[in-house]
């Protein structure tokens, strides 16, 4: 079966929520709408579902990763090159604690930064989803990803809802 995306457009939010409700009341599940504004609404203000996201994950993973790989760089490189100084121990913490907190925050800004764009879907080169470039204006979007059995359903509803335009990609 292939997959159809339809893009509802909308002048006002409420006709937005109205029409993500009208869709989920003809049986449309949650994860196959999305709500696409260049307005900076807060999640969930449509009555969409709002995916759990994971970008917590990142920065702990890159700051296990980092502290780890600081601890064997700078224990690796003493006891390697050994040099007694002083008769001071050959691992020297107070000089470690340095690298391993630059290493460790190195890594965790990295891995945040490749969390944000891994979580935010990006790029998305081979995406086939309608759009309008009027979205970026103000208009408000609702697409939706259904079978072609539904697509006559679901632009009914988008219409129903006051759709100014209704595309299919």
């Amino acid at each position: 079966m292939a997959i159809k995306s339809i893009l509802g457009l909308y002048e006002s939010p409420d006709a937005g929520a109205n029409a993500l409700d009208g869709l989920h009341a003809a049986g449309i599940e949650p994860h196959q709408t999305e709500v696409l504004t260049g307005t900076p609404y807060p999640e969930g203000a449509f009555g969409e579902h709002v995916p759990q996201h994971r970008l917590f994950r990142f920065p702990a993973f890159g700051a296990m990763f980092g502290f780890t790989l600081a601890l064997l760089y700078t224990a690796g490189t003493q006891l390697a090159w050994p040099l007694v100084t002083g008769g001071k121990p050959i691992l020297a913490v107070p000089a470690m604690l340095i690298i391993l907190y630059e290493f460790t925050m190195l890594n965790a800004v990295i891995f945040t930064v490749v969390g944000i764009i891994f979580e935010s879907r990006l790029p998305d080169f081979f995406s086939k989803k309608a759009y309008d470039r009027r979205i970026s204006e103000g208009l408000i979007g609702i697409a939706v990803a259904c079978d072609e059995q539904k697509v006559s359903e679901v632009e009914a509803v988008l219409k129903r809802a006051g759709a100014l335009e209704i595309k299919t990609a």
